[in-house]
């Protein structure tokens, strides 16, 4: 099956480039291209491809504050000229980083490198589904461990591994935000960003765009704000 995608691109002769890599390569389905991130987030409000090639540099808004809107995890891989931006692509966990001009062996390994990744395996256990159990079990030091939901902080994205931050210690399991926010759902947990999921219960204070967790600055992305506002008791 192809990786279904678009691209984000505000220049015509870079986006053509792209659309004629991914059809040659057989395995990427061009679902749209797009000039900027309005029109882009337009369309990702109706429809959710697996990937975007997302340039960084465009009128208007840039690519990282795209990232910030989603209010889903595609695969994202970042296509610009400079390489000033590594730094920020790793911050949000991008999973790959093409420099134009790329050449079509680079920009099938970056390819292969989305599809070949496995599904996570299952990290955290709770037993009997049906039942709102105050605890979890997540796979972390070769061993499992039960952690009190009341006791996570905040969860942090590591592309296939998700960080679980306590106020005593902080447990790294392999897994992905998105299966954590699936087993977590419930009052005390939100997504704020692509990349956290935090215990509304432990905020301390929010200001402008960031929630502050026991001292520990969390970021809100512009598609989680919404949410967050409704379901946070403001007087």
């Amino acid at each position: 099956m192809k990786t279904t995608c678009i691209i984000v691109e505000d220049i015509q002769i870079a986006a053509d480039f792209l659309k004629k890599f991914c059809e040659k390569s057989g395995l990427i389905d061009v679902k749209g291209h797009f000039l900027n991130v309005r029109d882009a987030l337009e369309f990702l409000d109706q429809d959710r491809p697996d990937l975007i090639f997302l340039d960084v540099e465009m009128p208007g808004a840039n690519g990282f504050q795209l990232l910030d809107s989603l209010t889903y995890s595609p695969k994202i891989i970042l296509t610009t000229s400079k390489t000033d931006y590594a730094f920020d692509a790793f911050q949000y966990h991008v999973d790959d980083y093409l420099k134009k001009p790329f050449t079509y062996k680079r920009f099938l390994e970056a390819v292969r490198k989305i599809q070949d990744q496995p599904p996570p395996i299952p990290a955290a256990i709770t037993p009997q589904p049906s039942i709102d159990m105050d605890f979890l079990f997540i796979k972390a030091d070769d061993k499992l461990i039960r952690l009190k939901k009341d006791d996570i902080l905040y969860m942090e994205s590591m592309r296939d591994y998700v960080k679980f931050i306590t106020s005593g210690k902080t447990y790294i399991t392999y897994s992905t935000l998105k299966s954590m926010e699936e087993k977590l759902a419930g009052p005390s947990f939100i997504k704020v960003h692509r990349s956290y999921i935090i215990n509304i219960n432990k905020i301390d204070d929010i200001r402008g765009n960031t929630i502050y967790v026991q001292g520990n600055a969390i970021p809100v992305g512009k598609g989680h704000k919404e949410e967050l506002a409704a379901r946070l008791n403001i007087l």
